[in-house]
């Protein structure tokens, strides 16, 4: 794991934003909050709206409200704002202040040009877990 980054603002914190659907809740999205959390004072989640996974073909199984209501319930989360669009990111990371923008190693090089704002971390997946698989088996199941 690469040591951790020392990054602080002016007010001496570190504002970390990380984005993600975060559907069906899962054990690989505990660990990436938790050491994108690590990396900083703050966490900001920008949570992909119902709309925006519909551009992406996704099709979340939980509301917009209800999986901003989980996220909110973790301890590792300070804020968490609706992400609409593909090309906020840039928008939202001046508007935070964001230092740190974290994504899961799966994006590796997908957000590379957003690194003129700030640092881009892209931090390892959990192995053998992720919400498709997850939809995977339990369709399997019924």
């Amino acid at each position: 794991m690469p040591p951790a980054i020392n990054v602080r603002t002016e007010s001496g914190m570190t504002i970390v934003l990380t984005y993600g659907t975060f559907d069906l809740l899962h054990i690989g999205h505990v660990n990436l909050l938790r050491r994108a959390r690590a990396l900083g004072s703050s966490l900001v989640v920008g949570l992909s709206s119902d709309s925006f996974n519909a551009i992406k073909d996704k099709r979340a199984t939980q509301s917009y409200s209800d999986r901003e209501a989980v996220l909110r319930a973790i301890r590792y989360v300070d804020d968490v704002f609706p992400e609409d669009s593909w090309e906020q990111k840039a928008d939202d990371i001046r508007r935070l202040g964001a230092d740190v923008l974290v994504m899961g190693s799966d994006w590796r090089g997908h957000f590379d040009e957003l690194s003129r704002y700030c640092q881009v971390r892209y931090l390892p997946r959990t192995e053998n877990i992720s919400s498709s698989a997850l939809k995977a088996s339990i369709r399997s199941m019924q």
